[in-house]
């Protein structure tokens, strides 16, 4: 059977061992953890369905026939409850019984309400909500973790470089997000992080704008956003180029949108808010006369999830810390005419962050 490497296995139960701290923190017996996510990160388990449930005698991972041998592997040092047909309900019970638990945490802000209302009428105890508690154990990465996302930002690399030789006039951009999912996993990674966002033209003016049948013509702005996973981590990268030459405005445009990043990732380092990195970036948008245009945050925490704490936006006051991983991403967005965004992924340290992007930023005239 194959077994974690052993650095895994031990941060793995570390990250056990918060939780059990956590117990006695929010004076809990025991805590059932629903998002696949926080599942992964405390157990090593990657199934999509299950829950893990730690107390201070026991930690298991329950789930069904379809994952009980993955989770063995994947949650060597963790019990594997496969549930029967009386479902999750009874095989909580059981364990709740057996553990003589009273008070039991629920993930209040990922477990769906029909199945809170099911564990309410079914489990004889009180149900506690956690909110976020666990979550917010990911915020800091491990070395282990940044070199899972260093290697997958790199995969990011490589493809934005090879994708600029396979563009041309007339292509539609879903056959360019489809090259750059397939390049991804050609390069090492598991999968995509997210579906690759391909918009040309008029599109990049949306900044989550969906791959259509449009193609890609001379003159247009040509905004890739797209990430993978590797061991679970995920990266997240943006660059906007333009096909054939650029116009005065588009090249004023991507300029503003430049000197903000570079900006804002001079500005970004451990002890500041999140909002005040915003805030850096916002105001030489907005100074340039685009105010009204950049309607999104200037970036997000990146880990096992694409999108996690803090964020760096105007209502964001969490203070960053060493080793939290955000992206940095301010964009402008004109309806009718098109949009810039230019996206790094990068490491926050105590003198400022690390920049686990590589690709050029210098305006591509492709």
């Amino acid at each position: 059977m194959r077994r974690k490497n052993k650095k895994k296995v031990c941060e793995i139960m570390d990250n056990f061992k918060k939780v059990q701290s956590l117990l006695n923190d929010l004076s809990i017996d025991a805590v059932l953890i629903s998002n696949g996510n926080n599942m992964r990160y405390i157990s090593g388990f990657a199934g999509e369905t299950g829950y893990v449930y730690i107390s201070k005698q026991r930690h298991a991972v329950i789930t069904d026939f379809r994952y009980t041998i993955q989770a063995e592997i994947e949650a060597p040092d963790y019990e594997v409850i496969t549930i029967d047909n009386l479902g999750y309900p009874k095989a909580i019970d059981d364990i709740l019984i057996s553990d003589g638990v009273k008070l039991l945490g629920f993930e209040s802000e990922d477990m769906l309400y029909s199945n809170y209302l099911q564990l309410k009428e079914k489990l004889n105890v009180e149900l506690i909500p956690i909110r976020d508690e666990i979550t917010r154990l990911r915020r800091i990465k491990t070395p282990q973790e940044l070199d899972y996302i260093r290697r997958a930002e790199a995969i990011g690399d490589e493809v934005f470089t090879e994708i600029l030789t396979y563009i041309k006039p007339g292509m539609t951009e879903i056959q360019i997000a489809a090259r750059i999912e397939y390049l991804l996993k050609m390069n090492g990674a598991e999968k995509s992080s997210f579906p690759a966002i391909v918009a040309s033209g008029i599109n990049s003016s949306m900044p989550h704008a969906v791959p259509s049948e449009k193609k890609v013509e001379e003159g247009d702005f040509l905004t890739l956003d797209f990430g993978c996973e590797y061991k679970g981590y995920c990266s997240d990268m943006t660059r906007t180029i333009v096909i054939g030459k650029a116009s005065d405005k588009q090249k004023e445009i991507y300029n503003i949108v430049l000197e903000a990043q570079l900006t804002a990732l001079d500005f970004i380092r451990a002890g500041v808010r999140g909002k005040d990195v915003d805030k850096v970036a916002r105001d030489i948008i907005y100074g340039a006369g685009y105010e009204g245009c950049f309607g999104h945050g200037l970036g997000h925490g990146v880990g096992l999830f694409i999108h996690e704490g803090p964020r760096l936006s105007p209502i964001d006051d969490t203070i960053l810390e060493a080793g939290m991983t955000e992206t940095v991403e301010p964009g402008i967005y004109i309806k009718g005419f098109g949009g810039v965004r230019i996206e790094d992924l990068v490491i926050v340290t105590e003198t400022g962050c690390e920049n686990l992007t590589h690709s050029d930023k210098q305006l591509i005239e492709l």
